[in-house]
């Protein structure tokens, strides 16, 4: 089935107007395309669903290996560096993949799905099972996308939520394991996500500057320490943690995506020193920066 009805296929690299490099979050969007290899990492401001059809995808998330097989659809957190290293093409008809960008607020801010919310914002990629989201069921999303109305739009983004809460219904099946793994027991409210939103989005705008705890629980107009336990219990990690991680994705994202000096890159993603970043650096990734981007890139 070709997601795009009648539409010829493009062949195209991923689609910038979606995108948003200096915010936390970019545009709701829908595309469907013949794959291509990307040359270098990137990330963006989404929630990223992809439908894979006639290919194998090699995907590498935050310098894991995943492999996306024909007929599957995942979603991760695209503000983690991905890169597409390969299109493995199956059969004859042409490889065809369905790009959905859900921005990030927008997915925070959806009731009912913390446990989801929660595996995705720490580096999970998530399968889902065929008998929750088919083809048919794409293609009627993409046509209402391309209609350009809002209702329909509206539409897509309601189902999206209905199919994210079916999925929380089961245990998750992972391509990529989160970084902590740990179920929340009990649903946390909405009006707290709206505040674990807020201080997402100002570390995100922000990671580039000194970031104490009151400064990002400042935009929630709660008491500092309420604010920290509403996140802690939301993200599973303290916010320092949270805070250090995302200089480091970032960081990453920047060695792989530039030539920029490694003493740049520590300055710009928001660490004190070349060696504060060097040892969180090798602490999370098991090697150096500059030895992560030689190897990648040559």
């Amino acid at each position: 089935m070709n997601l795009r009805g009648t539409r010829k296929l493009v062949t195209s690299a991923p689609d910038r107007k979606f995108y948003a490099k200096t915010r936390a979050f970019g545009r709701f969007g829908m595309r469907v395309f013949v794959p291509q290899v990307m040359d270098r990492p990137h990330w963006h401001g989404h929630i990223e669903a992809n439908f894979v059809k006639n290919c194998r995808m090699h995907y590498v998330l935050d310098g894991e290996n995943i492999i996306i097989e024909p007929d599957q659809f995942v979603i991760f957190w695209a503000g983690v560096s991905h890169q597409l290293t390969r299109v493995e093409p199956i059969g004859e008809q042409t490889p065809e993949l369905c790009n959905i960008y859900l921005p990030l607020d927008a997915f925070l801010l959806m009731p009912y799905v913390p446990n989801l919310q929660v595996a995705l914002l720490t580096g999970g990629m998530v399968a889902v099972g065929s008998n929750l989201c088919s083809p048919q069921q794409l293609q009627r999303w993409y046509a209402d996308y391309r209609s350009n109305q809002p209702e329909r739009i509206d539409v897509v983004k309601m189902e999206m939520h209905a199919l994210f809460r079916r999925i929380s219904l089961e245990p998750f099946e992972y391509l990529q394991q989160p970084w902590k793994i740990k179920r929340l027991k009990s649903n946390i409210a909405s009006e707290h996500v709206r505040h674990v939103v807020a201080m997402v989005q100002h570390v995100l705008d922000h990671v580039s500057e000194p970031l104490s705890n009151s400064d990002v629980t400042r935009v929630t107009g709660l008491h500092t320490n309420y604010a920290l336990s509403l996140f802690s219990k939301t993200m599973l990690l303290p916010l320092k943690q949270f805070i250090i991680r995302m200089r480091l994705l970032r960081a990453r994202g920047m060695l792989l995506e530039s030539d920029v000096p490694v003493s740049q890159i520590s300055l710009d993603c928001g660490f004190g020193s070349s060696s504060q970043f060097y040892a969180h650096f090798a602490t999370a990734y098991g090697i150096p920066p500059k030895q992560l981007r030689d190897r990648l890139i040559g």
